[in-house]
């Protein structure tokens, strides 16, 4: 399987930024095809909209995925997938119930690749805070991520602070466990300062300063690189990616950034993402120098 031995920041897409397209005009390999193109090496998949036949893709799906990664030299970066404890009408699942699902997309990870889990939890308030029993839930498979070599990383977006008591529990939690299994996944909305004329914003919210991911940075595994609007210029004008790309390479992360378009033609059909995503690595390829 391809891997891209790179150190530092690197390069790489969300398909969930395909939303309008995959499954109508865009088939996985067109979305590889894609990314490659764009001289990226990593690829976030959705476990439920990217695996034909989730959680039980057959043997030929798999071997499928791994001629893709080898054809377009893709790495398996992030799994995409959630801790629905809400799945059930009548009841939230019990933690022996979620931990059980949760390994059951553990193994699939590991069997397409990835290292990495974007960990979503169900959430409790519009806060985004997680549900109580979150630490049950997460101690309980420990164990098994540890085997596989697997990293569970919520992601952190819009409208948390980095400074807020939900981080600071999540790196309470890693300092207590001692794991080296689970961390962040930091999406670049926490740093937005501009926003279109009547666009909902959460009155609570604060942009988070870019050096306020610097404390952070050995819990970090993966980042959304979460984009809103490209100019003509190859830049972004809604969050300060600049400086935020320039504190990740002069402080050594060695990880991915995934592009993630959140922009507002991300649902129309008509609209050509990949060229908005072009936009983006040129952006980012500008401040990286590769």
């Amino acid at each position: 399987m391809y891997h891209f031995d790179k150190k530092g920041p690197k390069r790489g897409v969300a398909l969930y930024s395909y939303s309008a397209e995959f499954g109508f005009n865009k088939t996985l390999e067109d979305c590889f095809e894609d990314v490659h193109d764009m001289g990226a090496h990593g690829i976030e998949i959705l476990a439920n909209t990217h695996i034909e036949n989730y959680p039980y893709p057959t043997d030929a799906w798999v071997d499928k995925w791994f001629a893709l990664c080898d054809k377009y030299e893709m790495e398996p970066v992030e799994y995409g997938h959630w801790i629905d404890l809400r799945v059930l009408q009548d009841r939230m699942l019990t933690v022996e119930e979620a931990i059980e699902r949760l390994e059951q997309d553990m193994r699939l990870a590991h069997r397409l690749g990835f290292h990495v889990m974007r960990t979503k939890m169900s959430v409790i308030n519009d806060a985004l805070d997680p549900v109580e029993n979150w630490r049950e839930i997460i101690k309980g498979v420990l164990p098994l991520a540890e085997r596989l070599d697997l990293k569970l990383c919520p992601e952190i977006h819009i409208p948390t602070s980095l400074k807020s008591k939900m981080i600071q529990d999540y790196v309470d939690f890693i300092k207590e466990t001692g794991t080296k299994n689970f961390g962040l996944n930091i999406d670049f909305s926490v740093f937005r300062t501009k926003f279109d004329e009547g666009e909902f914003v959460d009155p609570h919210f604060v942009p988070s300063e870019p050096e306020d991911i610097i404390p952070l940075l050995p819990y970090i595994y993966c980042c959304h690189a979460k984009f809103i609007h490209m100019n003509d210029d190859f830049e972004e004008t809604t969050i300060p990616y600049k400086e935020v790309l320039t504190i990740l390479k002069e402080h050594g992360w060695d990880g991915y950034l995934l592009s993630e378009y959140e922009g507002a033609d991300k649902y129309d059909q008509d609209y050509e993402v990949g060229q908005t995503l072009r936009k983006h690595h040129i952006l980012m390829k500008n401040i990286l120098g590769y």
